[in-house]
């Protein structure tokens, strides 16, 4: 067993899942602390601490093995729509250090689904400052 990373035991088989779905490069299972109905994770199998850390083609791997079960979600399950959420780092609420996708599926029944918007969009910010913003990080990108 991984004293160093759940999701590398849970890839492992040395830790038990409900898998749904596996291919080569990445293993999706049911998350055990499901905010709906249907939620689970997509992982990649080699370990990668987080979004910033994880290779483009393990990347693209998950994403789309993660459009897959969003499709069969609302296909099989009959969700009226499907978050992805990725949290990155200890303050955006990552607690598990293994690049990982959540794969929400949201349903208008609430007894499916207790998720919940963290966040309100209010009033529109600083258009100086969000432009500036975006030069940094448009500078930082090409």
């Amino acid at each position: 067993m991984n004293d160093q990373c759940l999701f590398c035991d849970i890839v492992a088989g040395d830790l038990p899942s409900v898998k749904v779905a596996e291919d080569e490069t990445t293993y999706a299972f049911m998350d055990i602390h499901p905010a709906s109905d249907g939620h689970l994770l997509v992982v990649p199998k080699r370990h990668s601490r987080d979004l910033l850390d994880i290779p483009a083609g393990d990347l693209a791997a998950v994403t789309l093995t993660a459009q897959r079960i969003a499709k069969a979600a609302v296909n099989e399950l009959g969700a009226d729509g499907v978050n992805l959420l990725n949290c990155c780092g200890a303050d955006a609420w990552q607690t598990v250090f293994h690049f990982h996708l959540h794969v929400v599926p949201r349903y208008v029944d609430k007894s499916k689904d207790r998720l919940v918007l963290p966040w309100q969009p209010g009033a529109p910010g600083d258009a100086k400052a969000i432009a500036q913003l975006g030069d940094r990080i448009r500078r930082a990108v090409n």
